[in-house]
């Protein structure tokens, strides 16, 4: 890709828009920086350009003439490719790609990709630790798990790793990135307020192993049989992974243990020797080993790196005990598949905490999931009537509502006797309330402290 005195527009003002820019302008491009929220602050916006140099930024409305000097659009993962000003770009025969396709360009190395709907951020960051453990220091650990793929591209080597976290956003807007290894975990519906259609966003999730060639690796989740249809259209190698059934090739699990089969059978470990627990979790590992195996990894590092990971930040995080009551951090259970997940881990009477932006989901089968552990849910943010509306038609009534998230969480401690346990698992994404959910998780963390 040749952007040199180019002029380059990157919409989006946030991480991946910052990493964009400074990417383009290390190779000659000229940037304009736009962003459609017209009360920004133009000038916090440059102190996060630092060392980028000259860049020109629009906020609110872009002008018709502004188009007429495009070469290139970048856009940011938050950016739905739908927008009309993103359609007239189209028209106009202005090439637009997303922040991974920019990165993917420049950068150099090896990319293992992870996308699913649950269990990217687990999968990824095990993933990542077993390849800094074969690899050290060059491995990159990138995505939407925090890191924007775009501010490290430009430090990467022939010799390096990124292990990236691609959502259904990333991936949507991509051209010719081609992980070598990639891994689809899991579909349930997820953000249909911007794909509008299940199919629309499993297609997206599909588009990671669109360019992969038969010298490449996908793992895919045998027990989704869409998956299973998916793959016989594929050019790569495919892998699977089942946490229900013995496969002739790939890995799944075998009573207790994890078994890795490609040529001969290989013992990984035993689901007891793990610090991470559940199903959902056993999956997880069960993609990573998989991935790094077919990487080339020796089974010694895969397996004594399994063994010691004690899972992520805001994902079924034990918190602390006050008085008796255990307080558990899942604000990353954005969604109703993955709020189940934290429901099914709870082992004792639980006050749960739901509710935050609307993602256009349906949430009876989550309430459905409580199975009499949840003695009272307290719903605040945007979704809360919504909630409550298919709790009643569900048949689950001990619910209250909280004007404020700290009110939700007092309220919370006040219900909670010992031996009960409080969990943040909203089934809803923190916007609105919060600008994301680590966010959302380190106020629950705070507050939960100050007790």
């Amino acid at each position: 890709m040749e952007t040199t005195e180019k002029q380059v527009l990157v919409f989006g003002s946030g991480k991946s828009g910052i990493g964009s820019v400074k990417l383009l302008k290390r190779h000659g491009a000229d940037v304009i920086l736009y962003d459609g929220n017209e009360k920004l602050d133009e000038e916090k916006v440059r102190e996060n350009l630092e060392e980028a140099g000259k860049v020109r930024i629009i906020l609110g409305k872009l002008e018709e003439e502004v188009l007429e000097e495009l070469s290139l659009v970048v856009l940011s993962p938050g950016v739905p490719t739908d927008l009309p000003l993103i359609l007239k770009m189209r028209e106009r025969g202005i090439p637009v790609i997303g922040e991974v396709e920019l990165a993917y360009e420049y950068g150099k190395g090896s990319v293992l990709a992870i996308t699913g709907t649950n269990g990217k951020t687990t999968t990824t960051t095990l993933l990542g630790e077993i390849m800094k453990n074969y690899r050290g220091r060059d491995v990159f650990v990138v995505g939407n798990i925090g890191n924007p793929y775009t501010a490290v591209a430009g430090q990467m080597t022939e010799n390096s790793i990124a292990v990236a976290e691609m959502s259904s956003f990333q991936l949507e807007s991509i051209v010719s990135f081609r992980p070598h290894v990639s891994a689809i975990l899991n579909y349930t519906p997820d953000h249909l307020n911007r794909h509008h259609t299940m199919e629309a966003y499993i297609a997206a999730k599909e588009n990671i192993a669109r360019n992969q060639t038969e010298d490449d690796f996908c793992i895919l989740n045998y027990e989704e049989e869409i998956m299973r249809e998916f793959a016989k259209n594929l050019k790569c190698q495919v892998l699977y992974f089942s946490s229900r059934r013995k496969l002739e090739k790939g890995i799944y699990l075998d009573g207790n243990d994890i078994i890795y089969r490609n040529q001969e059978e290989v013992p990984v470990c035993s689901i007891k020797e793990l610090q991470i627990l559940g199903t959902h979790n056993y999956e997880n590992v069960m993609a990573a080993v998989c991935m790094a195996a077919v990487y080339g990894v020796p089974m010694e590092i895969i397996r004594e790196t399994v063994k010691s990971f004690k899972g992520v930040e805001h994902r079924i995080e034990y918190v602390t005990e006050k008085k008796g009551v255990a307080y558990y951090n899942d604000s990353k259970g954005t969604n109703p598949d993955a709020a189940i997940k934290g429901i099914q881990a709870m082992n004792r009477p639980t006050v749960l905490l739901g509710g935050g932006y609307d993602k256009d989901s349906e949430y009876t089968q989550w309430i459905n999931s409580f199975d009499g552990k949840v003695k009272k849910l307290i719903l605040m943010g945007k979704t809360r009537e919504k909630i409550a509306a298919d709790a009643e038609k569900c048949g689950f009534l001990d619910f209250d509502f909280a004007d404020t998230f700290e009110e939700a969480v007092y309220m919370a401690a006040d219900l909670a006797e010992p031996g009960d346990a409080v969990l943040l698992s909203p089934a809803c994404a923190s916007w609105g309330m919060f600008p994301n959910y680590e966010v959302r998780g380190e106020k629950f963390k705070e507050i939960v402290n100050s007790l």
